[in-house]
């Protein structure tokens, strides 16, 4: 692990040891959120029809500070839809990205057809069981902050609320963590976490290690509607875009022209 990762990390286990203090998983299992039935990235994903573009909902970053605090989650929401997006990322760490459970909840009363990744930086399965009573229908498990154990117990702890699991590697170690690949949404993170720095060919090189049957997704960097063309050659479904639709005014409107040109 590396430093931002490892700083994030270690105040996200501060973060929910102090909501476990506060807040009983009876609570979450009661709460009405948790008796919907989520919505599958996996089919959504694998739809001939699907644009494949996870938009994303982000304030700011570690590595860039505020990117977009002006607009806010309803109408973004409401132009993600309408552009015709696959699915919705929402970010709801608030230390280091601004961001904040309500911002899921208000999307889902907005967003009824789309599925909602939870975004964030998932250390206990309390967490897992807070997502679904969100409202959000998948969650990421970071390989690179988690151990072979918890990426397992957690993946299974997720299956068995009903929400798909997105599993973001960086390297050919972080996917072994995985173990059986078969069947699983693996997203490929660009971002060197250590640097932050964008390198795309490491999708493409990575993509040839995970099998046809696990659905492919190609995260951060993504700035070029010809970059989606490209890699969807390689085998990718899903394409998480985030920063380059929320740097602009209207975030909704950049989406739909996006997609319109992958079309």
């Amino acid at each position: 692990m590396n430093n931002i990762l490892e700083t994030i990390v270690a105040h996200k286990k501060q973060e929910v040891a102090q909501l476990k203090a506060e807040i009983q998983v009876s609570t979450l299992v009661k709460s009405p959120g948790f008796q919907r039935t989520p919505i599958s990235l996996k089919r959504e994903l694998l739809d001939p029809k699907s644009s494949g573009i996870i938009a994303e909902y982000k304030r700011q970053s570690p590595s860039k500070g505020i990117i977009n605090d002006t607009s806010s989650i309803q109408e973004v929401t409401e132009g993600y839809l309408s552009a015709g997006v696959a699915a919705q990322s929402i970010l709801t760490d608030k230390e280091f990205f601004g961001g904040t459970l309500i911002d899921l909840v208000q999307a889902r009363e907005i967003n009824q057809t789309k599925p909602i990744l939870r975004k964030d930086f998932i250390v206990d399965g309390f967490q897992i069981v807070e997502a679904k009573a969100i409202g959000a229908d998948v969650i990421l498990l970071i390989a690179a902050c988690l151990s072979k154990k918890e990426l397992q117990q957690f993946g299974n702890l997720a299956e068995d609320l009903g929400l798909d699991v997105l599993y973001e590697v960086h390297n050919q170690e972080e996917l072994d963590k995985i173990g059986d690949l078969d069947n699983k949404i693996i997203g490929i993170n660009n971002r060197n976490l250590k640097t932050f720095q964008v390198d795309l060919e490491h999708s493409i090189a990575l993509a040839s290690q995970i099998p046809d049957s696990s659905i492919k997704v190609s995260e951060s960097g993504i700035s070029d509607p010809r970059t989606i063309i490209g890699l969807k050659e390689y085998g990718f479904n899903g394409f998480l875009i985030g920063e380059n639709f929320m740097k602009t005014e209207n975030p909704g409107f950049s989406c739909q022209e996006f997609i319109k040109q992958i079309g």
